[in-house]
């Protein structure tokens, strides 16, 4: 609407130069002065209205993707995100989601714009004079060849400057999150970390001085077609008027009407640029949608009516990387192929975590997990609440496959504390209540009682309104990790996993724990994880695990008799010394 308007002000002056002020007709002056306020008048009206779409549909849409964006990696299993760093994802949700809103926002909108502009010129250059209108159309070519070539190049460069912000973005994550901060200071590496991201920052201010030189040329060449385009117009028109076949009105308003014409084939030929541009976000942005995560949602939940709390392994085989590209660089690689870049080799060789494993944990009692470090412990915890899928056999709950449950059903089912303790950067409260957002103020209590932690809470200035930290490093490992059990305490789930729950922990804290632990576990099917042999003798069960197989399985006394190597462990960390008949093992863990 505004491009159209943009045509009224040269007629109105070809009429004023050519009738109003030679007729001397002061009532034709004076009305073409009222459209002369009024077009400026409207197209403000109008700019304003288009203002106002834009940008509600422009920040609809970055809402949009940066919701799906969320969504959608939230289905993703934890392979995805041990192959991706932090960083890189952030940029995707926000630099190339801004950028993906541009080429829709933006681009899209001048290229409306500009074509309307063309359009009314053209139509009001041919009604008054079709000569001057074909020489003006015979730059037109000049507009668009250039384009093209820009477009590639511009696009390339875009592609290798989101690159390398991305990966600017993970090393600033990398450095600046607590632990990262702490490592750093540590080891005194700050210089060393300087240096890397101003390698990174000095690749990404190359390559937008690249970029803008690039633009700057194509807009230099593009203004000379102008200069041309209006030379010709001018002496072509001018020879007319001294020929006596044009009237001057029509050459002054043809040499304004240029203006409304190149300007928008400029702006036409830099939306190529700019749309090629853009789309590298777009791009960017989808090309993570259509990632398909590899713990995928059943179509047809099956629901547990009456849960048990039953869990079996069936002959189940894993390993933690794929036979390709994973995370982010499964993309990348993609995306290179499409510009025939070199593809990233990837290793073939594949250690198995877990081989062939099958057991089965009765409702309501407890399992302990033991073996050398690297034995596939922590990875059964992982496949239970279905962080990842077996790569052969199923884990069942109930008789249940855990891929045919939703994922909801899981995760009310299953209470799982980590061997590193997760706080966000926020009060107790909060965190407790991330277990349950409907928790009142006395469930927040009797869980943290039942946790032994109720009391250094009270003793806090603001109790459980206070702060942890980034990560919770206010509190100590032994805090956090009973603030943890509490968490987990006010969830209520019917499986609990305790993965190295006490391994953080002094003396007394360990008793306080190991007190509040027993409370946990009552009715419920538990499995626990522990370096500590003597957390695990009461099991009704111990499965013992070595380079990912299932060894031994059976109560202590049993296993301490058939002297193998939960016996060896036993002796090494009890003894102090492995008895010498026995191979060299890790400590447990």
């Amino acid at each position: 609407m505004i491009s159209g308007l943009g045509v009224v002000p040269p007629i109105l002056i070809r009429y004023l130069i050519d009738e109003a002020i030679p007729r001397g007709d002061m009532r034709m002056l004076t009305l073409l002065g009222v459209g002369m306020v009024a077009v400026p008048i409207a197209s403000a009206l109008v700019g304003i209205l288009q203002r106002w779409w834009s940008a509600r549909a422009g920040e609809g849409i970055i809402f949009d993707l940066r919701r799906q964006l969320f969504q959608h990696l939230s289905t993703m299993s934890l392979r995805f995100f041990t192959a991706t760093k932090t960083g890189e994802l952030m940029n995707r949700l926000n630099s190339d989601v801004v950028g993906a809103q541009q080429a829709i926002t933006g681009t899209f909108v001048t290229i409306v714009s500009n074509l309307v502009a063309v359009a009314a010129t053209l139509t009001v250059m041919i009604g008054f004079d079709w000569r001057l209108t074909i020489l003006a159309l015979a730059a037109l070519p000049l507009f668009v060849l250039p384009a093209r070539r820009v477009a590639r190049l511009l696009r390339r460069v875009t592609e290798d400057q989101m690159e390398r912000n991305a990966v600017m973005s993970g090393i600033l994550q990398e450095a600046f999150n607590v632990s990262g901060a702490l490592l750093v200071r540590l080891f005194g590496r700050s210089d060393a970390e300087l240096e890397r991201f101003e390698r990174e920052a000095a690749a990404v201010r190359d390559l937008g001085v690249r970029r803008a030189m690039v633009g700057r040329w194509f807009f230099a060449a593009l203004g000379l077609v102008s200069a041309v385009g209006s030379a010709g117009i001018f002496w072509l028109g001018g020879w007319l008027v001294i020929r006596g076949e044009l009237d001057i009105g029509v050459v002054v308003m043809f040499s304004t009407l240029l203006g409304q014409l190149y300007g928008p084939l400029s702006g036409l030929a830099n939306s190529r640029v700019e749309f090629a541009t853009s789309l590298v976000s777009f791009e960017r942005v989808f090309e993570v949608l259509d990632l398909e995560t590899d713990v995928p949602p059943p179509t047809q939940p099956v629901p547990l009516e009456a849960p048990k709390g039953e869990v079996t392994f069936d002959r189940v085989s894993f390993r933690y990387q794929g036979d390709g590209p994973e995370g982010l660089e499964a993309v990348k690689r993609w995306r290179d192929a499409g510009l025939d870049l070199a593809a990233p080799q990837v290793a073939q060789t594949r250690t198995w975590a877990l081989r062939d494993v099958s057991f089965t944990v009765a409702p309501g009692t407890l399992t302990a997990l033991v073996g050398p470090s690297g034995a596939g412990k922590t990875t059964v915890s992982y496949l239970i609440p279905r962080l990842y899928d077996p790569t052969v056999g199923s884990v069942r709950i109930d008789g249940v496959d855990v891929r045919d449950l939703a994922p909801e059903t899981l995760a009310e089912m299953i209470g799982v504390v980590t061997q590193e303790t997760y706080l966000f950067h926020d009060t107790i409260g909060a965190n407790l209540r991330y277990a349950r957002p409907d928790a009142t103020r006395e469930e927040l209590e009797e869980a943290a009682r039942a946790a032994n932690i109720l009391e250094l809470i009270e003793a806090l200035p603001d109790g459980f309104d206070t702060v942890v930290g980034e990560r919770g490093y206010r509190l100590s490992g032994g805090e956090k990790q009973r603030l943890a059990i509490a968490r987990v305490i006010l969830k209520d789930p019917k499986i609990l996993i305790l993965d190295e729950a006490t391994s953080h922990l002094d003396s007394r804290s360990e008793a306080l724990i190991q007190e509040a632990l027993e409370r946990l576990m009552a009715g419920r099917t538990s499995i626990v994880i522990a370096h500590r042999l003597s957390t695990v003798r009461q099991a009704d069960q111990i499965l013992v695990l070595d380079e990912g197989r299932l060894v031994e399985s059976g109560t202590h006394d049993e296993l301490i008799a058939a002297d193998g190597l939960y016996r060896v462990l036993h002796d090494t960390q009890f003894l102090g010394r492995p008895r010498p008949e026995d191979r060299l093992i890790m400590p447990p863990g």
